[in-house]
């Protein structure tokens, strides 16, 4: 059961009930009708990535359906939520590649897809003995990872959002799914 296709999507849902708020996203994204299964971070190899649109083709309601799914959800008035997934693959594609989930209260949409896009830069760089400082980010370390013979397209996809002032929770999720 490897996975030949995926696509990334996102949602925001809100409402009196935390429950509802996290279907509403899910609506949002357009994957509340399947059986979600989460799963760990690995880009399968050549894994095709599609367009949600596509993908959405190729699955059916009630499938059970495989996803690196990241979420973050609050009902405190004006507090920030972001969920995040980033992407690195190698661009040898017979190698696996990573994906990051990343679940952030307080930073701004850009501040969590960059962390969530350098967390899986970093995750594969340590497979790949490429040299990689985690304090930096994957745009600042690009050329040494050209010179090293390490070539990797990375990526990332955030939903945001900020706490309802009714109080009201709101839900952001952002997946990675998977298709069999």
């Amino acid at each position: 059961m490897v996975p030949k296709f995926s696509f990334l999507t996102k949602g925001k849902g809100v409402s009196k009930e935390k429950l509802t708020s996290f279907e509403m996203a899910l609506r949002d994204a357009g994957i509340a009708e399947f059986n979600l299964v989460k799963v760990s971070s690995i880009m399968p190899p050549f894994c095709k990535i599609i367009s949600k649109k596509e993908g959405l083709k190729k699955l059916s309601p009630g499938q059970i359906v495989y996803v690196v799914l990241s979420e973050a959800a609050t009902n405190e008035h004006g507090r920030k939520v972001a969920s995040s997934v980033g992407i690195a693959i190698p661009a040898d594609r017979s190698q696996h590649g990573y994906l990051s989930e990343h679940h952030s209260f307080g930073q701004s949409k850009r501040e969590a897809g960059e962390y969530a896009e350098n967390l899986a830069a970093y995750m594969l760089a340590t497979t790949l003995g490429a040299p990689f400082d985690a304090e930096k980010n994957y745009n600042e370390q690009k050329d040494i990872w050209k010179i090293s013979g390490h070539t990797v397209k990375t990526r990332e996809l955030t939903s945001y959002g900020e706490g309802p002032e009714d109080r009201n929770w709101i839900t952001v999720v952002t997946a990675m799914v998977l298709i069999i």
